[in-house]
């Protein structure tokens, strides 16, 4: 009996103790930054400089991933077989590089169809901006986790 009492004693006081800690994590975190990014609170006056070594690894670094593959998603904006698939991917595919210019637009053909795709996102969060801008001008257009070139 004095073996039970003890275990709850211990086991009220660890769930407590617990409990406290929980409460003063959540108290201690700043929810006012949450989302926010950290330049735009010192108000664009940092200046970053670098060393010449720093920099050259920092571009040998980016110039030896070039050709590497990571995860990532792009949108489908096209997806067709008909016969006129072939010029019709063409123009999607130039209407998109002129409005999205800084994003990568890839036309494939996978027998037997056309794709048109947008993009090398790293985060689905990243590619729903573009998408949800896209959406109104392509209806069937949808978000795919695909290999995308590696970012530079």
């Amino acid at each position: 009996m004095k073996r039970i009492l003890v275990i709850l004693a211990l086991l009220t006081v660890s769930i407590a103790a617990s409990a406290q800690l929980d409460s003063l994590t959540r108290a201690s975190m700043d929810t006012t930054l949450v989302g926010r990014d950290i330049m735009s609170l010192v108000g664009g006056k940092v200046t970053v400089t670098q060393s010449s070594p720093v920099r050259s690894a920092l571009n040998n670094y980016i110039f030896s991933n070039t050709g590497k593959k990571i995860q990532g998603y792009r949108i489908r904006v096209f997806y067709d077989n008909s016969p006129q698939a072939r010029t019709r991917s063409e123009s999607v595919a130039a209407y998109v590089r002129s409005q999205y210019p800084e994003n990568g637009v890839y036309r494939t053909f996978e027998t037997p169809n056309y794709k048109v795709t947008v993009g090398d996102f790293r985060s689905k969060e990243e590619a729903l901006r573009i998408y949800m801008a896209l959406k109104g001008i392509y209806p069937t257009a949808y978000i795919i986790k695909e290999n995308i070139n590696y970012p530079l």
